[in-house]
């Protein structure tokens, strides 16, 4: 763990030149007194970082500064411009762009070339909305950054409409969905909210301070915590294999004689049954016999308003 922060950090400045010991201790959740140990350690080692004292000081490394030879493989340098390309396609971070300037340099100093990057594009906006996306994105890693109150207008689940302000702490990539980590004014604790369900964010102008917490607390298996879950069995014709290896994923669809048949955990919300209709005819549900009956009330209220 020791030597990830202190890469890490070799990066962080790298990319940003500059940056204050609070908060390199806030993004790798460590004190400040170890963060300068760590400054230390890497001074010893060779890295000229040095550090300037005063309201105005930092943390700091020479322009002139490059990574030395064979610190990463040709393979380690291509997966990490591959990453920091993908993040840049989303937030189009002037930073992320100086990283990727100074490594794709540097993998042309070791002779690597730079033609393996782009191997990774990620886009989790809607469609036909992709730029809106991106911007709402910036605008919250930004407060990240600057520790910037937002306001938002947020609607849950269950289209409960509701106004907070909150202290933003971390973005979050799950399942292709971006939520982020907030501390929340009007629960006073933290939260997870959707960036897709954030109809309007505001800024405030307001600054806060950083609340410590362990990356153990993001609650990433919140998808099961507290949710109505199901573990149901399928029976899928040919015409309604496409969309059930989509959506089920594909590794979970398989050939049982001369049948299909797919078995799966899904979250039990208000929205299965709509997505088991949009399949047709083609998608039985097997078990539970709950389910099932619940899809032939719907298609039966479906026809009625048919008729």
């Amino acid at each position: 763990m020791k030597y990830q922060i202190m890469l890490g950090i070799l990066f962080t400045l790298l990319a940003r030149r500059k940056i204050s010991a609070g908060e390199l201790a806030a993004k790798y959740d460590v004190s400040v007194r170890t963060i300068y140990r760590y400054v230390d350690e890497m001074t010893i080692a060779g890295v000229p970082i040095d550090i300037a004292r005063g309201q105005s000081g930092g943390i700091y490394i020479s322009d002139a500064f490059k990574l030395p030879k064979g610190l990463m493989t040709k393979e380690e340098y291509a997966r990490t411009v591959d990453a920091l390309l993908a993040m840049n396609a989303q937030l189009s971070d002037p930073v992320l762009a100086s990283a990727i300037q100074k490594i794709t340099a540097q993998m042309k100093a070791e002779k690597f070339g730079a033609s393996l990057s782009g191997n990774i594009l990620v886009d989790s906006g809607s469609w036909g909305d992709e730029q809106r996306f991106s911007e709402k994105l910036a605008l919250i890693e930004n407060a990240i950054e600057t520790r910037e109150a937002l306001e938002i207008d947020y609607y849950s689940r269950e289209r409960e409409h509701t106004q907070r302000k909150i202290y933003p702490h971390l973005l979050v990539l799950k399942q292709n969905l971006w939520y982020v980590y907030a501390y929340c004014t009007v629960r006073c604790a933290f939260r997870l909210f959707k960036l897709g369900r954030m109809r309007v964010i505001m800024r405030t102008g307001e600054s806060f301070e950083r609340i410590p917490f362990s990356r153990d607390d993001v609650p990433l298996s919140f998808w099961h915590d507290g949710e109505a879950m199901v573990s149901a069995r399928f029976e899928i014709l040919p015409e309604s294999i496409t969309y059930a290896e989509e959506w089920l994923g594909i590794e979970n669809v398989t050939k049982q004689g001369d049948r299909y048949i797919a078995e799966v955990t899904l979250h039990d919300d208000e929205a299965l049954v709509k997505t088991i209709l949009a399949a047709g005819g083609g998608f039985r549900v097997l078990s539970p016999l709950s389910l099932a009956e619940r899809v032939r009330a719907e298609a039966k209220r479906i026809l009625e308003s048919y008729r």
